[in-house]
């Protein structure tokens, strides 16, 4: 999942992935279970170490009664490391691979390949009718689904009630507040993750989406860069060069800029839900300091539009139990288990009705703004390329300062439709 977001979706100390035993956790999915156990068949659930995913698949194998159990294979902690497990394995046609957890970035990959199984019936049903559209969205390719939304997430504003009263609604907004602040020697900074990794293809699609932009045709299948792209590059490079960032801006992930915030040095954080109970534990008189709000948007008349994270479940084409794992993933997946990992592990609900549980107050103080984004987030550009299109935009866009933007716009046309046109993936 993301934390790079690639799921932020990273953790803080109270919801952080779990550490022990991880040596051993780590070598699991390289000595899978078999295909049964005594009889009852075995169905491998490869996902990232998630904390508390293990009482989740424990709830759930009690409630199959012995009709089949779910073995939970931990992947590595880093998204890049999980897919390229991922794809070697089912570029081998490994059938120990039954329940796939994956990144929303690797849907159109993996079912382009035909590596996952489309989702039919009652799973179809349940997850059209009780997830947020955007994720659903992410879930589909070729008008088709073929995953199991099971945790989404956007970035929010994060700002210093007691240095900035009324939050910024636009960026050029936020800038002259952080530089009314650093003339008045105030903590002034605007941090956020601006290092050559996909943290920042996640702020300038955020950006491209917000100007009403595309990087690429809604078939994926060509690089459009359109005004909206350029209006995103624009943005970017006046924010990196407005005197508001930190010194290590152009090197920061989602853990520094929490640290750094949680410092006290800035008045602004662009970063994931995951940062405030991070907060609230580490630096709690800060944390009473702190407000949230909506993502800045490009146009004061024309509402943001945030990246949508997020985590989904999926069957290998090669399982030897299918319609089993399907059925697995409805339990994984369904209200109990996404409220019983909001609460306790810090994931973000795909399905809305979660949202209402009062248990969630506590947990997602801020829940009422991250819904709203939610409902309208945008997704990465759609692509089976997306990991080849992905890297060579964070490798233009770096350092943020130095985009010039027409230019890059040109050069990132060309780059992408390179990306888009490659026949080789990750081995």
């Amino acid at each position: 999942m993301a934390i790079n977001d690639r799921h932020p979706q990273r953790r803080t100390l109270r919801f952080r992935v779990f550490a022990a035993g991880a040596a051993t956790a780590l070598m699991a999915p390289m000595a899978a279970c078999g295909s049964d156990d005594g009889g009852v068949p075995v169905l491998n659930f490869y996902n990232s170490p998630v904390e508390n995913m293990q009482s989740v698949v424990d709830r759930c194998n009690q409630e199959a009664a012995g009709k089949y159990k779910i073995s939970y294979q931990v992947l590595p902690r880093q998204a890049d490391d999980q897919r390229v497990q991922m794809v070697r394995r089912l570029a081998a046609k490994d059938d120990s691979m039954d329940i796939l957890g994956m990144d929303v970035t690797w849907t159109q990959e993996f079912a382009s390949a035909n590596w996952i199984r489309e989702i039919t019936g009652d799973l179809k049903s349940e997850v059209e009718s009780e997830t947020l559209e955007p994720a659903v969205a992410s879930a589909q390719y070729n008008d088709k689904l073929y995953a199991a939304p099971n945790n989404t997430n956007v970035q929010l504003l994060w700002y210093r009630k007691d240095l900035v009263p009324t939050p910024p609604k636009t960026w050029d907004e936020m800038i002259k507040m952080s530089q009314q602040l650093k003339g008045e020697g105030k903590p002034y900074q605007v941090m956020t993750m601006g290092a050559q990794y996909e943290g920042l293809v996640v702020l300038y699609n955020s950006l491209v989406a917000s100007a009403g932009g595309n990087v690429v045709d809604p078939e994926g299948k060509k690089a459009v860069m359109d005004a909206g792209a350029v209006k995103g590059l624009e943005t970017l490079k006046t924010f990196a060069t407005a005197g508001v960032t930190s010194p290590s801006f152009s090197n920061a992930v989602e853990d520094d800029v929490r640290r750094a915030f949680q410092s006290g040095g800035g008045a602004f954080q662009l970063n994931w839900p995951f940062v405030w109970a991070s907060m609230v534990q580490e630096a709690p008189d800060l944390a009473k300091n702190v407000g949230w709000a909506r993502y800045p948007a490009i146009d004061a008349n024309t509402p943001s539009k945030t990246t949508i994270g997020g985590s989904e479940q999926a069957v290998s084409a090669y399982s030897k139990h299918p319609d089993l794992a399907f059925e697995a993933i409805q339990c994984l997946r369904g209200p109990e288990s996404q409220l019983y990992l909001a609460v306790n592990s810090g994931q973000a609900p795909s399905i809305e009705s979660v949202y209402n549980d009062p248990s969630m107050n506590e947990a997602y103080p801020m829940k009422d703004v991250l819904l709203e984004e939610l409902k309208t987030s945008a997704p990465r550009p759609r692509t089976p390329a997306y990991q080849n299109l992905s890297t060579v935009v964070s490798a233009e866009l770096s350092p943020p300062a130095s985009i010039q933007p027409q230019q890059t716009a040109d050069s990132l046309r060309k780059s992408i439709q390179d990306a888009i046109d490659s026949k080789g993936v990750l081995p």
